[in-house]
C-alpha cells in the first residue's frame, strides 16, 4: 500500500522539478528574445535621450550623458552631421571625411576639439601615430542613413565583417539634420542570456533539493493527523474507545478528527446501551424461564392440593351412596369429612383468587390511619381459641400506641397468616411473642415462635406459592402454602418490606407499616 505521505512528497517534488524544467526551457528559448527586446528599448531610450540633450544646447551635459550611456548601457555612439562629417564617436573611426569639414549646428568647434581629444586621436603621420585597432565602418552608417525613412529605425542585425560580430543598431535623425548611430553587440545579449540560464540551472537544482526536504517535512506534518485517525479507526473497529483525536487545526482535517471522536463516543454509548439491553434481555429470558417453571410448579401444586380433597370427597360420597355404614354415627362422619374437604378446597380457591387479584393490581389498598397495637390485640383475641387448643402462650411487647396508615383488611390477612403460621410450627416451649417497635421511621411488627429454625437455603423460597419446608407435603398443619405468598404481595402493594430470620430458640417473621 502506497502511503499518502509518499504520494504527497512525490507530487510536490514532481511539481517543483516540472516548474524548474519548464522555466529553464522557456528561458533557453525566449530569454534571448526578451534580452533583445530590452536592448532594443534601451537603444530607443538612448536615442530619445541624446536627441533631447542635443536639442537643449547644453554641450557639457550632452558629453556627460553620452559617456554615461556608453559605460552604463554598453552602447557605442556615433554622431555625424547632414553631410556625414563625423561629430562624435565612442571609438576611432576610419573616414576620409574626418576633419574635412567643421561641425555644424549647436556643436561648435570647442566641443569638437574636446571630443577629439577624449575620443578620437587624429590620424596621420607622426612620430608616434595612434593605433586604430577598431575602426568603425562609416559605410554602414551611410547605408543606414540612405535607407532611413522615419524619425529612427532599429536595425536588428548589423554585421562587422572585420570583427566578425553581429550588432543590434539604431539610426536616428537629430534636430539639426545630423544623425546618431547607436549600436550594441548581440554577443553580450547572448552571453547574458546564457549566464542567466546557467545560474537558473544551479538555483533550480538548489531549489529542488531544498524543496524536497521541505516537501518531505510538510508531507509528514500534513499526513500525521490522517495516520492518527487511521489508528483510532482501527481501535474503534476492535471496540477500543480509549483513544481520541487531539488535533488543534480548524480545517477540514480537524473537523474530520472531531467527527471521528463524536462517532467513537456515540458508538461506545450505543454499544454500551446494546450490552445493557442484552443483559436486560437475558434477565427477562431468565425471569420468563423462572416464571414458566413457577407456572408449571404452581399447576402441579394446585393439582396436588386439590387431588386429596377431591379423592376424599369422591370416596366418602360414594360410600354414602352405597350405604357402606348403616349406623348414623358413621354417616355423620362421612358427611363431616366431605364438608371439611369441601371447605378446604373453598379456602384454597379463595386464597388463590385473592393472591391473583393482589398481584395483578386489581385490588388497590384502601389506606386509613389506625392504632396498630389495638388492632393486634383484637386479632389475638379472635384467635384465642386456636391458641388455647394448640397450647400456645402468646404475649405482646413494645409500644403501647402506634398509629399506622394501611389497608386494615390486608393488614389483618398479614397478621393472621403470621399468627397461624406460628401456631402451626410452634414447638418446644410453645411460646409466641408479638413485638411492636419503630424502625427507620416505620412501624415494625415481629411475630416470634419457638421451634426449629428454617434452613438457610429455604429463606427465599418460603415466600413462593405452595412452597413448604415439608417436602412430603403432609397435612399435619392443614396449610395450603399460600399464606406467606399473600403476605409478600400485600407488602409489595403497600411499598413496604417483610422478612424472616432465625433467632435463638426459634424463628421471627416481621413486616413494616407506614407511620401516620
Amino acid at each position: 500500500m502506497k502511503s499518502i505521505r509518499a504520494r504527497l512528497f512525490l507530487g510536490i517534488v514532481g511539481l517543483v522539478v516540472g516548474y524548474v524544467l519548464l522555466s529553464w526551457l522557456l528561458n533557453s528559448q525566449l530569454l534571448d528574445v526578451y534580452y533583445h527586446r530590452i536592448k532594443t528599448n534601451s537603444l530607443v531610450s538612448g536615442y530619445k535621450h541624446v536627441k533631447q540633450a542635443y536639442d537643449s544646447g547644453d554641450l557639457a551635459q550632452l558629453l556627460l550623458d553620452l559617456e554615461t550611456m556608453e559605460r552604463k548601457e554598453g552602447l557605442m555612439v556615433v554622431i555625424v552631421d547632414s553631410s556625414y562629417t563625423l561629430q562624435y564617436a565612442s571609438r576611432p573611426v576610419q573616414s576620409a571625411r574626418h576633419g574635412s569639414a567643421g561641425p555644424t549646428g549647436p556643436m561648435d568647434s570647442a566641443l569638437l576639439d574636446s571630443l577629439d581629444q577624449q575620443r578620437m586621436p587624429p590620424p596621420g603621420p607622426g612620430p608616434n601615430p595612434a593605433p586604430n585597432p577598431d575602426p568603425f565602418p562609416v559605410n554602414t552608417i551611410e547605408r543606414a542613413i540612405a535607407d532611413l525613412e522615419g524619425e529612427y529605425e532599429v536595425l536588428s542585425f548589423t554585421r562587422d565583417d572585420r570583427l566578425k560580430l553581429d550588432f543590434i543598431s539604431l539610426i536616428g535623425r537629430l534636430p539639426d539634420g545630423g544623425y546618431v548611430f547607436l549600436s550594441a553587440p548581440i554577443s553580450s545579449i547572448e552571453e547574458s542570456a546564457s549566464a542567466a540560464n546557467r545560474f537558473f540551472l544551479v538555483s533550480g537544482a538548489l531549489m529542488i533539493a531544498v524543496g524536497s526536504i521541505a516537501a518531505y517535512w510538510y508531507a509528514g506534518r500534513f499526513t500525521q493527523p490522517i495516520h492518527d485517525m487511521k489508528v483510532i479507526a482501527e481501535r474503534v473497529a476492535k471496540l477500543d474507545f480509549s483513544m481520541e483525536y487531539v488535533g488543534s487545526t480548524d480545517d477540514e482535517i480537524g473537523a474530520l478528527g472531531e467527527s471521528i471522536n463524536i462517532m467513537s463516543r456515540q458508538l461506545e454509548y450505543s454499544i454500551n446501551e446494546l450490552v445493557r439491553a442484552n443483559e436486560r434481555l437475558q434477565q427477562d429470558i431468565e425471569r420468563e424461564r423462572q416464571i414458566d417453571e413457577m407456572r408449571k410448579e404452581f399447576i402441579a401444586n394446585v393439582s396436588h392440593e386439590l387431588k386429596t380433597p377431591i379423592a376424599l370427597i369422591q370416596g366418602y360420597s360414594e360410600g354414602l351412596k352405597l350405604n357402606v355404614n348403616d349406623d348414623e354415627e358413621n354417616r355423620d362422619f362421612y358427611c363431616d369429612v366431605i364438608t371439611d374437604e369441601a371447605a378446604r378446597m373453598n379456602r384454597l380457591v379463595g386464597q388463590l383468587l385473592k393472591l391473583a387479584q393482589i398481584e395483578s393490581g386489581n385490588i388497590a389498598p384502601q389506606k386509613i390511619c389506625f392504632d396498630i397495637v389495638e388492632f393486634i390485640n383484637h386479632i389475638v383475641r379472635k384467635n384465642g381459641l386456636a391458641l388455647q387448643e394448640r397450647g400456645v402462650d402468646l404475649g405482646i411487647e413494645g409500644e403501647s400506641c402506634v398509629e399506622v396508615v394501611a389497608d386494615i383488611d390486608m393488614m389483618e390477612q398479614v397478621l393472621v397468616n403470621y399468627i397461624t403460621n406460628g401456631i402451626d410450627h410452634c414447638d418446644g416451649e410453645r411460646k409466641m411473642t408479638i413485638t411492636i417497635e419503630e424502625v427507620d421511621e416505620k412501624a415494625r411488627i415481629s411475630v416470634f415462635n419457638t421451634g426449629q429454625h428454617i434452613p438457610e437455603d429455604c429463606m427465599d423460597s418460603i415466600w413462593t406459592s405452595f412452597y413448604k419446608t415439608d417436602k412430603a407435603r403432609t397435612r399435619d398443619h392443614g396449610g395450603t402454602g399460600l399464606g406467606l405468598s399473600i403476605v409478600k404481595a400485600v407488602q409489595k402493594v403497600h411499598g413496604n418490606d417483610c422478612g424472616c430470620k432465625n433467632v435463638a430458640g426459634g424463628v421471627v417473621f416481621w413486616f413494616d407499616a407506614d407511620l401516620c
